[in-house]
Parts: C-alpha cells; structure tokens; sequence
C-alpha cells in the first residue's frame, strides 16, 4: 500500500523537470534564433515578502521538521509499513527543501528573515510582494512555529516512543503536519506566480492529501485514528 506514495511524488517530481526542461529548451531556441510564435516576457523576479517568497522559506522549515521525525520514528520501529512510509516522507520532503533553497538562491533571496512572521506571505494577494487583505490561513497551536508543525515536547515524546506506540504518534503528528503543508501548498498555488512553483506546490497538496488517507487506514490499523 506504500508503495503507492513514491509514484504519486515520481508523477508530481516529472511534472516539475518537464517544466524545467521545455522552460530551459525554450530559453536555448531563443537564444540561437530559433522560430518562436512570440517574443516570450522577461520572467519577474519574486520580492523578498512575495507569496513565492514566503512559501520557499516556509515550507523549506516546515519540510525540515518532516524529515527530523521521520528519521526519528525509523529508529523506534521495526514495523516495515511505517518505516517504508518514513522513508519515502523524508526523502521527498528533503529534495522538495533543497529545490525551494534553490529558487531563493536563483532570486537572490536571503532563506531567513528575521521580521517576517511565519505564513504571512499568505494574507498579500498575489504576486503584490505585500500583505494586505486576502484570506486567512491556519493558526499553529501553542509551542509551534507554523500550523501543522509538532511541539518541542511531542518530538520529545516520539523520541522516547517505542513500538506501537511511537507508530501511533508519528502517523498522528505527521497527519496534523500534512494538513498543515496541505494549507500553505494550496496557498502558494493560488497566490505564487512562478509556474513551476505553482506545480510543485499543487503537487505536494495533491500527494500529501493521500498520504493522509493513508496514514488515516495505518492508525485505524492500529486501533487509533487522527487528533483532528
């Protein structure tokens, strides 16, 4: 069952270096002279407080706390579906991270900002570099840095989890992030306006959401089901 998340991701990852690739194709034909129906506009480098910004340096931290407690979880089980889920969630997210580190490098962005709020890049309207007046987004509970995103003293009680119990509590604590990076990815496709942004954002959306029905059968397996 599983082994289904790695080929959503491989079909959102593909959609992704297609994009690249036709965008770097393109840029080549030009380049040389080649035919093009119409002069193609400079692309528009995203502000420092740009919702594409924002969701870069977000979702790199949100991600970051993703791979830490899968990592975790896999020392704290033997069981193979959880370990195989773990896996996958850690090496997705951490490639995810390092493409978002990658476009703020390409813009000439600094990764951290000291006075920006985290997920404010989600009340601006798009593309506007502002924050004025759209609609809210989810607030993080007490003790967490963004909506989703586990607590201090629950990664603290995954790491002295075992068996069972450190299984229940990482498919909980991973679905409440999930829905968390659910939230800001469908924020980002809605207000980013670079393209492939916008795919990869509405690629996690997609892949994350069936990982929550997943994780929501491996709890109900267990005898437990979602916080939420």
């Amino acid at each position: 069952m599983t082994r289904a998340i790695p080929r959503t991701y491989w079909v959102a990852g593909t959609a992704v270096l297609l994009a690249l690739l036709f965008a770097a194709a393109a840029t080549v034909t030009a380049a040389n002279g080649g035919p093009a129906a119409a002069p193609a506009p400079a692309p528009r480098t995203p502000g420092l407080h740009s919702a594409d910004a924002g969701f870069a340096r977000d979702m790199a931290v949100h991600h970051q706390q993703a791979v830490e407690m899968s990592f975790i979880v896999r020392d704290r089980t033997q069981d193979e579906a959880v370990r195989t889920l773990a896996y996958d969630i850690a090496n997705t997210q951490a490639n995810q991270r390092g493409m978002l580190f990658g476009w703020l490098d390409l813009w000439g962005l600094p990764k951290v900002v000291a006075d920006e709020p985290p997920m404010s890049w989600m009340t601006g309207s798009a593309g506007s570099g502002g924050h004025g007046g759209h609609e809210g987004h989810a607030a993080a509970k007490p003790g967490a840095l963004m909506a989703g995103m586990a607590t201090k003293e629950e990664l603290a009680q995954l790491g002295s989890a075992e068996g069972r119990d450190a299984e229940v509590l990482y498919l909980q604590l991973m679905t409440d992030h999930h829905k968390g990076g659910v939230a800001m990815a469908e924020g980002c496709a809605r207000l980013c306006v670079t393209p492939v942004e916008r795919a990869l954002a509405q690629g996690m959306a997609d892949a994350q959401q069936s990982e929550i029905t997943l994780m929501t059968d491996m709890l109900k397996q267990r005898g437990a089901t979602p916080r939420g």
